[in-house]
């Protein structure tokens, strides 16, 4: 906040404020995504709505009663991304065996998750966050950088939900060919 009023004082003597408005609209839209990155252990899991890929709608409050392996990842098909998917389908037993349900969510769309659950088996459902709002209350869309590029995209990290929608682990160093150990551990 101290940052966001340093960004408009600056600018608020200034003849050209106008000139400035930019400057001050991406202070906003960083303090903006700063006050959604706070998710902590502990607290409520933001309440999501989404489309899988048969269509089919996801909410949080599908799970009541049930713990949630939330993870979110950048794109179907990636090799990280397939290490990931596939380690979860091949401990997909030992998680159900756990009371885990898993559901994972990406930007794409319905139609490549299919292709992508298909391709690789995958015995789990996949959220189409084509707007990025759930990315986004997660905490998870992040600014990245690659080849000098900068862009917006998701970035990794598993959310483990209790049976009463309390966030019980955040794990965001994901090692994508060990992943299921990784939730196991969070009991």
């Amino acid at each position: 906040m101290r940052r966001l009023f340093l960004c408009y004082k600056k600018y608020q003597t200034k003849a050209c404020y106008l000139s400035h408005f930019a400057y001050i609209s991406k202070c906003l839209f960083v303090f903006t995504l700063i006050k959604n990155l706070m998710l902590n252990i502990g607290e409520k899991a933001p309440n999501f709505e989404g489309k899988d890929q048969t269509g089919s709608t996801i909410k949080l409050e599908d799970f009541k009663g049930e713990k949630l392996v939330l993870y979110f990842y950048p794109k179907d098909n990636t090799s990280g991304c397939t290490a990931q998917a596939c380690n979860l389908r091949d401990n997909y037993e030992a998680l159900l065996e756990a009371g885990f349900q898993i559901v994972g969510v990406s930007k794409d769309d319905e139609k490549s998750h299919q292709k992508f659950i298909d391709k690789y088996d995958l015995p789990f459902p996949l959220i189409a966050d084509t707007d990025t709002k759930i990315n986004q209350d997660y905490g998870v869309w992040k600014e990245k950088k690659m080849f000098g590029k900068t862009y917006m995209g998701t970035q990794r990290t598993t959310f483990v939900i209790d049976e009463e929608g309390k966030i019980i682990d955040i794990i965001k160093k994901v090692k994508t060919d060990n992943h299921a150990d990784q939730i196991l551990a969070s009991l």
